[in-house]
């Protein structure tokens, strides 16, 4: 990995993150050409959330076979649901075989980036020094900061206390009192990897989720040597998977009656791992399955139902220096206080430190009617500026890096026209962007995640979905597969900025 902080002054294409996001794109900017770009990341190496969460148990809820780039298949997952480490070395190894690595700055923080309205270029300010850029992807993502929760209390607890996403592997949590706030993707992974060690493990639930059972398994012998020596297996293995997450689709955004099936299945996984009546009430939800992200479990409810652990469904008050007291005036004492609420994902934090033309961040833009884009990708008012994994991408049943490749390819698409044309800037015309989140939003009306009675982190303040993509995968693609330049403003070498087309 490069280790030295000197940045160069100029680039043409500064890239924040070295996630799926950065990483893909930076190779598929080398590929096409655009071999001069920087990627910097807060991190110490490339893979992003599967180099930050390291927790117990920390594994991917989405199929093996889906969730790597299409253009670099990995024979070597042992599962057919990858655990993290293996996502971080396959990360790692396509890293260092693309070549792309000596473009990368590592223990790098983005503090701001302003747009530059008279030259027409991104100043970058890093922890590092200032980059000047023509165009800036941000790859940050929706899961690079977590979220702590905003209890009375919490910053006086003398305990050890950190987040799922920073976990502590120095601190040994064999025969200690421990509690874990959440019940989210993490917590459903951590709570049965520790219930076993710990002396006794409380566990803060707000909202039941629905959990339904994990088909994970070993892969066999055989295929682990087909997908080695046989591409055409593996390709039809992912495509098979790939069409069979497509499915789901219509339960999700059109008729939730059609997760039936799947609310069945978890109602089973209930009945089969949580023997108390009280209990099994507990932690049955009580809205529709799908209205919040489906989890993927076989080891969670047999670990809620051990002697040394308890889930308290009341209300947490506030936190004392020793433990936590709940809405009915009940203290738990503790020893460790483990963190699992989650990120910020309806307020990226990128979005603190992104400056328009105009001197608003895309905070203070978003801030007034939520978190919005075109396509996902571009923003009105902030010129050259391209996310990956933006407003609206996020997904309920499959895979975020076909999502994510989909971004690059509308990227390079973009920097292709931009070249050919002689085009400095381009941004979307508000009157673009406002008719793909009409149209967006109108979808989403009818889909689960607005109908189906909870509140989930997909809404942001407004009681709006910011977050997910309402339709199929394919759709997104078949949207971003060529850059749209007669939506964009177009400003040209010697000219002012002007609006070519507005649809």
């Amino acid at each position: 990995m490069a280790t030295t902080t000197t940045l160069p002054e100029r680039v043409r294409i500064f890239v924040l993150g070295a996630g799926f996001a950065g990483l893909g794109a930076a190779i598929k900017l080398d590929e096409a050409g655009e071999h001069d770009f920087l990627v910097v990341d807060k991190g110490d190496s490339v893979g992003g959330t599967w180099r930050d969460n390291t927790y117990p148990g920390a594994a991917c809820d989405v199929p093996s076979q889906l969730y790597s780039f299409s253009f670099a298949p990995n024979p070597e997952w042992s599962r057919s649901f990858s655990p993290q480490p293996e996502i971080h070395a396959y990360l790692e190894r396509v890293a260092e075989e693309s070549g792309v690595l000596d473009r990368f700055r590592f223990g790098v923080r983005v503090e701001d980036a302003t747009w530059d309205e008279g030259d027409r270029v991104w100043q970058v300010t890093t922890s590092a020094g200032t980059v000047t850029a023509d165009i800036l992807i941000s790859g940050s993502g929706g899961l690079s900061e977590p979220r702590l929760p905003e209890i009375k209390g919490i910053e006086d607890f003398t305990g050890e206390i950190f987040h799922s996403a920073r976990w502590n592997h120095d601190y040994d949590l064999t025969g200690k009192r421990v509690a874990v706030i959440g019940t989210g993707a993490s917590a459903i992974q951590i709570v049965p990897e520790i219930a076993r060690r710990v002396a006794h493990l409380d566990v803060y639930q707000r909202t039941a989720p629905w959990v339904i059972p994990r088909h994970d398994r070993e892969y066999t012998r055989l295929e682990r040597f087909a997908f080695r020596h046989v591409p055409l297996f593996q390709k039809l293995y992912r495509t098979a998977i790939y069409w069979g997450r497509e499915l789901y689709v219509p339960a999700f955004t059109v008729q939730p009656k059609l997760a039936a099936p799947a609310r069945a299945q978890a109602l089973a996984n209930i009945r089969k791992g949580i023997a108390d009546p009280a209990l099994h009430e507990a932690v049955t939800p009580d809205y529709a399955i799908g209205c919040k992200r489906i989890l993927i479990s076989n080891a969670w409810y047999p670990a809620l139902d051990r002697d040394n652990v308890d889930l308290v469904t009341d209300g947490i008050s506030e936190i004392t220096p020793t433990g936590i007291v709940t809405s009915d005036g009940t203290e738990r004492e503790i020893d460790c206080l483990i963190v699992a609420t989650g990120f910020y994902t309806t307020d990226q934090p990128i979005a603190h430190h992104v400056k328009g033309r105009d001197g608003r961040t895309l905070a203070d833009v978003w801030a007034e009617h939520g978190m919005a884009s075109y396509k996902g990708t571009t923003t009105a008012g902030f010129p050259n500026l391209f996310q990956i994994v933006g407003a609206n991408t996020g997904l309920g049943h499959s895979s975020m890096v076909f999502i994510i490749e989909s971004q690059i390819a509308y990227i390079l698409s973009a920097l292709r026209q931009m070249t050919e044309q002689g085009v400095v800037a381009v941004e979307p015309t508000q009157a673009a962007q406002d008719a793909w989140n009409a149209d967006l939003h109108r979808r989403m009306q009818r889909t689960v995640w607005n109908t189906g009675g909870c509140a989930s982190w997909y809404l942001d303040e407004h009681g709006r979905n910011t977050t997910l993509w309402p339709r199929t995968t394919f759709t997104f693609r078949e949207q971003l597969r060529k850059f749209d330049l007669d939506q964009y403003v177009v400003t040209r070498a010697s000219d002012a900025p002007t609006k070519e087309h507005v649809a």
